[in-house]
């Protein structure tokens, strides 16, 4: 399939069970209940799918069933997210096996590299795949940053196509497009700087809290393109408290609490992680309840953005 590179693509969750087997079937229906409600495309084994809390073979046995359920609607994109660059080759490959529409990779893990290290990381597995790719660039949680420096080493590397921005400071999206024109396609990375990042050049929206509440998330991009900025304006204020919990160190519990407030998974999460307990779990439910309660109103027929196979 190909990619568009638009829209708003869910980091989606990972299910797993009390005994932290995974729960395939779950995970499954998740995904389906995210494309039914009009996401564009999906990611599977990102940061929210806990995607270094898994072995390689489970990562490949639950990429393969995202396939399955996603079955062609949409796109798929698997994170890559390793140590070093023969362990991302080896998955990069076994995505594309897997049927993987693209790949969102990562810096290496625990390894801050230096900028021509970087670059050579990213060309070592784009060279190996013939998937598309999207470069993930998040300084605060991975403390290296993809600088304008690294992606002019990859100008000439034709699969890195896409950069996923999740730095803070969103005068980034503005430093990229003049440097680099459309060279690279944007996409917002950071829930609670998501409209900056569209009205600054990002053509999509890689979120976290779309798990919890994807048709407001698909309307409020929708209502972007549309030039309905009042709309647009309306859901992200309305979505803002709980969107802050995308910047927070337990984001993937916060957004499965959500998910299981919603109804739509379990809070479940893989150790280190553990659900959130006291105080901070009233204050996620509370939040989770609240913006249920306030829910605003959408546009009926909200259309959703066909890809191309």
């Amino acid at each position: 399939m190909t990619i568009g590179w638009q829209g708003v693509f869910p980091a989606v969750t990972t299910q797993v069970r009390a005994d932290y087997s995974l729960d395939i079937t779950d995970t499954q229906r998740v995904v389906d209940d995210l494309v039914n409600d009009g996401v564009t495309g999906v990611i599977a084994l990102g940061t929210v799918g806990e995607n270094n809390s898994l072995t390689f073979e489970e990562k490949v046995t639950m990429l393969t069933a995202i396939v399955e359920a996603v079955d062609g609607r949409v796109p798929v994109i698997t994170g890559v997210s390793e140590y070093d660059t023969r362990r991302a080759v080896e998955y990069a490959q076994a995505a594309e096996k897997a049927g993987a529409d693209g790949l969102m990779l990562l810096p290496p893990m625990v390894y801050v590299p230096k900028p021509h290290e970087l670059a050579l990381h990213f060309r070592g597995v784009a060279e190996k795949t013939a998937l598309p790719i999207m470069l993930y660039n998040n300084p605060p949680a991975y403390r290296t940053s993809i600088t304008n420096e690294v992606l002019e080493m990859l100008l000439d590397v034709d699969n890195i196509v896409a950069v996923k921005e999740s730095a803070p400071d969103t005068r980034r999206f503005t430093d990229l497009r003049n440097s680099f024109g459309d060279r690279y396609v944007l996409f917002a990375g950071l829930d609670d700087v998501a409209l900056e990042g569209l009205y600054l050049g990002a053509q999509g929206w890689v979120s976290g809290l779309t798990n919890a509440f994807p048709r407001e998330s698909v309307e409020l991009v929708h209502a972007f393109a549309r030039g309905d900025h009042a709309k647009a304006m309306e859901i992200y204020r309305w979505f803002m408290p709980l969107l802050h919990l995308d910047a927070e160190h337990d984001l993937v519990q916060s957004i499965k609490l959500a998910e299981q407030v919603m109804g739509r998974g379990s809070e479940r999460v893989l150790p280190p992680r553990y659900p959130l307990e006291g105080a901070r779990r009233a204050e996620v439910i509370a939040m989770v309840e609240q913006a249920a309660a306030t829910r605003p109103t959408l546009t009926p027929a909200t259309p959703v953005v066909e890809e191309v196979a």
